[in-house]
């Protein structure tokens, strides 16, 4: 079960990057961080509400509660880097980055959380490293932190904080309901993306962004919260060594989707990345 919703969040990451594009458009990324948290908070309010799970939050344990929120924390540093990468950088190069968090998280998740480093995680983790340097091409990396591919340097950083939310988030949730610990998370996300916003006082492009753009947001908001509820679940139920890569998978799929909706030019090492990230995938769930 913990593979089938990694697979489901994985899918639904990658509709996120795509509608967060569209919807990001002559967007102030901190303030479209912001206002798709809104949605995904709502959405999570529902599901614990639905699922009559609100009493459980006053019985959360002080460790428990610590870790939830540091995980927010580490989701809201992690959220701001990807979307500014994104706001300036093609999507078929941000979030191949982004997602080599995967290496990170299953060092940590050995280290850290214990979890047995069985020859299948390391070698697909190693396989999925070699296809995300695949992806970002020599081209990029000759010119990592110049001009426009400063973005290569925001999509790091995203993918540290990543991988840092959800060792964070496994050891906060253990034996608490995971769509409670969602809706915990996104609320210090939100309360971390607004400060951001009023500090920077973006707010006030609010009035200035179309119709299409809050469309967008708002459907990238609603795709975020299912890929969170998928993607936590799977966690508190399974392996973090094993969820995340396949979550990772997602970078594939993103490809796809920026090739035919958004156009993106499909270029040899990006075609030859996303198979052997696909590889490295497979490796991890036979």
């Amino acid at each position: 079960m913990s593979i089938i919703l990694a697979f489901f969040a994985a899918i639904f990451a990658a509709i996120t990057g795509i509608l967060a594009k569209i919807g990001m458009d002559q967007v102030n990324s901190n303030l479209a961080t912001a206002i798709r948290t809104i949605v995904v908070l709502i959405m999570a309010f529902i599901v614990v509400l639905f699922t009559d799970q609100l009493h459980a939050i006053s019985t959360i344990p002080t460790r428990a509660l610590v870790f939830i929120v540091l995980s927010g924390f580490a989701t809201g540093l992690s959220w701001l880097f990807f979307f500014r990468a994104l706001s300036i950088g093609e999507v078929s190069k941000v979030v191949p980055i982004d997602k080599s968090s995967i290496v990170l998280t299953i060092i940590l998740s050995i280290l850290i959380l214990g979890e047995p480093a069985e020859p299948k995680v390391l070698i697909g983790g190693f396989i999925i490293t070699i296809g995300t340097f695949i992806l970002i091409g020599k081209k990029n990396q000759d010119k990592r932190f110049t001009g426009s591919q400063v973005y290569i340097l925001y999509a790091f950083l995203a993918a540290v904080f990543a991988a840092f939310t959800a060792i964070l988030a496994k050891v906060g949730m253990e034996g608490i309901d995971s769509n409670v610990g969602t809706l915990l998370r996104t609320i210090v996300v939100l309360i971390f993306a607004w400060g951001i916003v009023l500090f920077q006082k973006t707010y006030k492009e609010m009035k200035n962004i179309s119709k299409k753009s809050y469309l967008f947001l708002i459907l990238s908001g609603i795709a975020t919260g299912l890929s969170w509820l998928c993607y936590f679940a799977a966690i508190t139920l399974g392996k973090v060594s094993i969820v995340a890569p396949i979550d990772k998978f997602s970078v594939v799929i993103t490809i796809i989707l920026s090739f035919l909706i958004l156009k993106e030019k499909a270029v040899k090492h990006t075609i030859i990345g996303g198979i052997v990230i696909t590889v490295g995938t497979f490796v991890l769930i036979l």
